[in-house]
């Protein structure tokens, strides 16, 4: 039976509200930023929280659809587009693993195996001067990554239209708290054998503090912009497809892990109905059912999607190493009169 979605044929933005809490106990440890630590920010009900940024939820949603046991797409999402990376002849990464899914320096970096910069180039040659033509683009990123088309990416290289293509996420979200308190704590990293050694080296006993937090509500806010969806001219059929991808995306999420770290593990109030704010009513089908209808859909469009497999033997440099060779080079005196 065929999952009607007709209810989001006239709604620009799917949005979803899901209440969460902490698998046990009432402690939390929200994502932090260097030289700020916990981000947060006052509004009109008070303190909130932020958990998770969209950023990193963009690639919550994306790994759970990537089995680490195969290094593939799972199972029932087989014949998706997406590149795979490898490294003298064992996998390396891939496009559905990269934070920049196709902007990822292990494919337009690489000097020894360019062939899928230059398809890209190829593809989108035409973009190089003038208005970008979308709709070939929106084709490309179906064609080798439709992570991309949820997800967004930046190709910025400038052999790619001026690195002036880039496509914002049309599935986004992110986890705040409201009404935040600081659970201050500590601990001591013990050492048995000799408790007043040198701590710079490693030994002695280590006090630390650590602040964690309670809230009164924690909420993941998902925006799936079905306008950006049907902007991209790919026809009902890839619509489809981008729409079912994106409500696995977030059925997986909720279904499976969201331990986003050691001292932040989440799950949903309540998993048996995820209803929509908007459109209203509309409710986030089941696991076996999106999986279901993904079949038929990614059959249907399987002939404007691949698998690329790329080989990235380069040397692997850290930026030191870098530097140091460019130096070496453009200290080198030429022979030549």
């Amino acid at each position: 039976m065929s999952l009607d979605l007709t209810a989001l044929e006239t709604t620009t933005r799917l949005l979803f509200t899901v209440e969460l809490k902490p698998l046990q106990g009432d402690r939390f440890q929200p994502t932090g930023f260097p030289s700020l630590g916990a981000a947060t920010y006052e509004t009109s009900k008070g303190t909130k929280l932020l958990v998770e940024s969209a950023q990193s939820m963009a690639n919550r949603m994306e790994s759970t659809c990537w089995d680490p046991v195969t290094n593939a797409p799972i199972a029932a999402l087989t014949g998706i587009s997406h590149v795979t990376v490898t490294r003298h002849g064992s996998f390396l990464t891939d496009s559905m693993l990269e934070a920049h899914r196709l902007n990822s320096p292990y494919l337009l970096e690489n000097k020894k195996d360019p062939s899928f910069k230059e398809a890209l180039v190829a593809s989108l040659g035409g973009l190089a001067s003038g208005p970008i033509n979308r709709k070939l683009l929106s084709e490309t990123l179906l064609k080798y990554d439709v992570g991309s088309l949820l997800h967004g990416v930046f190709l910025a290289k400038p052999e790619l239209a001026g690195g002036r293509l880039r496509v914002a996420r049309a599935l986004s979200g992110f986890i705040e708290a409201t009404g935040a308190r600081v659970a201050a704590s500590g601990g001591v990293k013990n050492d048995h054998v000799n408790p007043s050694g040198d701590t710079k080296s490693g030994f002695g006993n280590v006090p630390f503090a650590r602040d964690e937090f309670t809230a009164e509500s924690i909420q993941l806010h998902v925006n799936f912009d079905l306008a950006q969806v049907r902007g991209y001219g790919l026809g009902k059929d890839s619509e489809r497809l981008l729409i079912l991808l994106g409500l696995h995306r977030l059925r997986k999420l909720l279904d499976g892990d969201l331990r986003l770290r050691t001292a932040c593990d989440l799950e949903p109030v309540s998993r048996d109905r995820i209803i929509a704010l908007r459109p209203g009513g509309f409710e986030l089908p089941a696991l076996n059912a999106l999986e279901d209808a993904l079949k038929g859909a990614i059959k249907t469009c399987g002939a404007a999607m691949i698998h690329t497999t790329v080989q990235f033997d380069d040397k692997l440099e850290s930026a030191k190493e870098r530097k140091a060779a460019a130096d070496d080079d453009d200290g080198e005196v030429s022979e030549e009169d």
